[in-house]
């Protein structure tokens, strides 16, 4: 997986401390780095640390097999796991047979295709794949970094098609029509997979929990000390690049997903200009009209989704795409420093009254 500049774009606003009124449950914390190239911290409510430490090693294990089907740079497959990357080899030559997981997020992906206007396009890994090369090529040698030479970039893009993309629901197999399809599902994994372990947790005796996987945060039910919501803060852009934690907003919510693509998770440098990860289709260079756009929603994966779709569009467009749907929110931080909301994410902001009871 893609290494991350910057691996926590939201910074939890959790109480150290229990409330009058709290239950009589106890405040734990896990957390971890080996999965999908980020922090990936679980902070939840228990009976006891016991309680809390297998549900932990649970959720750990579940991301670490998620990180592995997901993933577009590692084969797994002496453990039997087919992974995008091993679909990217194989599903060329002959149908694939995936797992049932890894079926329905490229189901999903496929599925709302059109409903992200093409912005979101996991078959674009032809294209991602040589910027992820000269990414870590400039990461690795600063002074010579260069960009990806748009011929390439343009003969690539011609292999993009989603609909070479062909799925086999009955059979579960993966086929691509096109032999020089690749896939690349980084914009929605990571949310999809926080997603499937808060469900998991939802229907455990650990439903008071908040997951924070880089931009990704789920809550659960609210947080067992006598708050109603849990503060989650969206850390500044230039902050993050400098490593500082300021935070721009609070955003106060339970049961509820916070998903955040911006310009400073990952990037190189070439001539002074910094050259980020979320590549728009159209142009086959970064989008660049915004700092970060936050989506707030329930389902993490469908966040995931829809905050890689909307900072690639410019604001008007993407405000009309996200008024459009339902239950979902946006924040759009600008280069300017400068920001906006819809009035939903207003009535959850801490710079519109918003607050934790």
């Amino acid at each position: 997986m893609k290494k991350a500049a910057v691996t926590l774009l939201l910074t939890l606003l959790v109480a150290a401390f229990a409330l009058p009124g709290s239950a009589a449950m106890n405040k734990y914390n896990s957390a971890f780095l080996d999965t999908f190239d980020t922090v990936i911290s679980l902070i939840a409510y228990a009976e006891d640390e016991e309680t809390f430490n297998t549900w932990a090693n649970t959720v750990h294990d579940t991301y670490r097999h998620l990180h592995k089907l997901f993933d577009t740079y590692n084969s797994y497959e002496d453990e039997g796991i087919v992974s995008i990357y091993t679909l990217n080899q194989r599903a060329a030559q002959e149908p694939v047979k995936v797992d049932p997981v890894l079926f329905s997020l490229l189901q999903f992906c496929k599925s709302e295709y059109e409903l992200g206007r093409g912005q979101v396009n996991i078959a674009m890994g032809s294209v991602l794949s040589i910027w992820h090369e000269y990414r870590e090529a400039g990461l690795a040698d600063p002074e010579n970094a260069k960009l990806p030479p748009m011929d390439a970039l343009e003969e690539a893009s011609k292999h993009t098609n989603i609909e070479d993309l062909v799925l086999d629901p009955e059979n579960m197999t993966v086929f691509f029509a096109d032999p020089a399809l690749k896939l690349d599902v980084g914009a929605v994994a990571k949310g999809y997979a926080t997603e499937l372990v808060s469900k998991m947790l939802l229907e455990s005796d650990l439903s008071s929990f908040i997951i924070s996987a880089g931009g990704n945060v789920r809550t659960g039910n609210p947080p067992q000390d006598g708050r109603l919501k849990w503060g989650i803060g969206i850390q500044d852009p230039d902050g993050a690049v400098l490593g500082l934690s300021d935070i721009v907003e609070t955003l106060y919510l339970a049961n509820c997903s916070i998903v955040t693509s911006g310009d400073y998770q990952r990037f190189y440098t070439v001539d002074g200009t910094n050259y980020h990860h979320l590549i728009d289709p159209d142009t086959l260079m970064p989008g660049a009209h915004f700092r970060s756009v936050t989506i707030i929603t329930e389902d993490s994966g469908y966040a995931d989704f829809l905050s890689t779709a909307t900072f690639l569009m410019p604001y008007e467009e993407g405000r009309a795409f996200i008024d459009s749907l339902d239950g979902v929110e946006a924040i759009w931080l600008f280069p300017d420093g400068s920001k906006k909301m819809t009035f939903g994410a207003m009535n959850v902001a801490r710079s519109y009254g918003a607050g934790a009871k």
